[in-house]
């Protein structure tokens, strides 16, 4: 009865850990369509789920706390219990990024929006990031984790390429440029949510293998 409460508090850390994911994966989302439409009531809403994220990594860090205290796990539920503890901290950090995207938005001018066309690239790599870490934790899919790890490489040039294209939009227009900046600082806040989502997928490498390995 003992080890089947244990092993019910495991699933529960993980569909926390799940459920802290998707919420995450919201936040982003909503962001990706408050930059499109300047629309600064979403980004205000994108703001106060961050109550919400919050909440899920002390609830995932309580969680942990009784399973430690309260049990003895093995060396495989160590890893889960430890690994998910960082996951849950890259996506609580995936989420201050969405709402860092969210306070530039507030900041910017709507009757100047700049066509985010050339961010499509990022934004759905990063999207798929995101999509596909939260399967490859539920599966412990390490061809999956290591498979997203290789896109980042994507993200950073794409990156570099639209600060380029920003810098020229600045130097043609400079009317722009308050918005120009601010869409810079985007820019950076998306690559970081790429970084956030190769650990992830280096955590749930380790889960599974107990390997410790670098694919960022």
């Amino acid at each position: 009865m003992v080890r089947e409460k244990y092993h019910a508090e495991l699933d529960e850390l993980k569909n926390t850990v799940s459920d802290m994911s998707a919420v995450s994966q919201e936040m982003f989302r909503k962001s990706i369509k408050a930059l499109a439409n300047i629309d600064k009531e979403l980004a205000q809403e994108i703001i106060e789920m961050d109550q919400t994220a919050n909440g899920f990594e002390e609830e995932v860090e309580n969680r942990i706390t009784r399973l430690l205290a309260l049990q003895q796990p093995i060396a495989s539920d160590l890893r889960l219990i430890t690994a998910s503890y960082r996951i849950s901290i890259d996506l609580e950090r995936m989420g201050d990024l969405a709402v860092d995207v969210a306070k530039r938005i507030k900041k910017m001018d709507a009757e100047k929006a700049l066509s985010i066309s050339e961010c499509k690239p990022i934004i759905s790599t990063c999207e798929e990031m995101i999509e596909q870490s939260i399967k490859a934790y539920a599966e412990l899919d390490t061809d999956l984790a290591k498979e997203i790890t290789s896109k980042d490489d994507i993200v950073d040039r794409n990156v570099y390429a639209g600060w380029q294209d920003l810098v020229q939009m600045m130097i043609d227009n400079s009317t722009i440029i308050e918005n120009a900046v601010e869409m810079m600082f985007v820019l950076r806040y998306l690559e970081r949510i790429a970084d956030h989502t190769c650990n992830i997928c280096e955590s749930i490498v380790y889960i599974a293998t107990s390997e410790r390995v670098d694919l960022n």
